[in-house]
């Protein structure tokens, strides 16, 4: 198999204004790639940029998209290894862009075997409930959109948090009062606190029953991570922490965490993802599969994912429930409430409606 062509489209999805610690995003800005091959496959993959967390643009990635197409052009892509290996080599990090790119590879591998990707990769089927995120806002609109996500079946909420420690407290509390104590909550600062901050705000939410605090501190606080985890009683996850299988080791190495989440967009794909969890199964520290803006075609490929990593434990793949106006997607997962799944459809089981596709901006190599 050959790769013949690359389309490249400026894959924007419009969406209700969504705010995190760190900025607030009121489009998706994802990448889609096609890759054609001589077999009459292709192959989908899609990326969402998310500036203020990987340093990458959606323009960077389309810029990337190109020179990585031109690079691959008559090779083989069933080589997964070999392909993700000449990315590195060309440039440095961009793990966003070069995920679409490995998730295409997997989706054209899988198609070729005559597989559903998770089958291709060894998994097997399990139950699927994702979080459904609630973002920040002011504690009684917060404590509203909570009310109203627990009235419509949702099993777990994740909140929002990384400001001042009271406020955010007090964001908790409001969040609690509404909808009590019998249904989990998570919480991600997405880096927002310093150490002291840290300390306040999760001594302060101990009595709310927090199922667990994503990313607390920056990363270059990771050596303060283990002086944390015994200042209180909440665990704690790494998320913009752990970009690699490399991080995964230092962090579960120091006893720095009790989780980790994982997202293709920090890991470059589905290949280095599977071994961020492996190396943390050695260490008995499970891991959550989790996610920026992407539609439902990317979703798809990380259901794949969870089914074949048996380290997963945790779902946070409500991307495209948190805000997005359009569905541009065909096949590929479905929802149940907020539990989960896809189909036995060959790769990753999704495609792109193409009236949408012909309204992107796109480039072909």
């Amino acid at each position: 198999m050959i790769i013949t062509s690359i389309d490249i489209y400026r894959f924007s999805i419009p969406m209700e204004p969504f705010v995190i610690a760190t900025g607030v995003m009121d489009y998706a800005q994802n990448t889609c790639i096609r890759i054609h091959t001589d077999s009459g496959f292709y192959g989908l993959g899609e990326c969402s940029a998310f500036p203020m967390i990987v340093g990458e643009t959606q323009d960077t990635c389309l810029v990337l998209a190109r020179d990585f197409a031109r690079i691959w052009k008559g090779k083989n892509p069933l080589a997964i290894k070999d392909r993700m290996a000449e990315l590195d080599l060309f440039i440095a990090g961009n793990a966003t862009i070069k995920s679409a790119f490995d998730i295409a590879l997997h989706d054209l591998a899988a198609k070729q075997a005559g597989l559903p990707l998770y089958r291709f990769l060894g998994g097997q089927r399990k139950d699927i409930v994702t979080d459904i995120t609630i973002g920040l806002g002011e504690p009684n609109v917060m404590a509203q959109k909570a009310e109203a996500f627990k009235a419509a079946g949702a099993a777990v909420l994740k909140v929002k948090l990384g400001k001042r420690p009271k406020d955010d407290v007090e964001r908790i509390r409001a969040i609690r009062r509404a909808v009590g104590f019998d249904i989990p909550l998570r919480i991600d600062a997405n880096q927002g606190w310093s150490f002291e901050d840290a300390v306040e705000a999760l001594h302060g939410m101990e009595p709310f029953k927090i199922q667990f605090c994503e990313q607390p501190m920056r990363s270059h606080n990771d050596h303060l991570l283990p002086e944390l985890r015994s200042q209180t009683i909440i665990p704690l996850m790494a998320d913009e922490s752990v970009c690699s299988p490399q991080d995964a080791d230092r962090l579960c190495r120091t006893d720095a965490c009790d989780y980790i989440n994982i997202k293709f967009s920090k890991s470059s794909g589905i290949a280095e993802a599977l071994k961020i969890q492996a190396v943390a199964a050695d260490y008995e520290v499970p891991c959550m599969i989790g996610g920026m803006l992407e539609s439902r075609l990317a979703l798809s490929a990380k259901v794949h994912f969870a089914y074949a990593a048996a380290n997963v434990k945790f779902y946070d793949l409500d991307t495209c429930m948190i805000g997005h106006l359009l569905d541009p997607i065909t096949g590929g997962v479905q929802f149940d409430g907020y539990r989960v799944s896809v189909s036995e459809a060959p790769g990753i089981g999704a495609d792109v409606d193409p009236k949408f596709l012909e309204k992107c901006e796109q480039w072909t190599i």
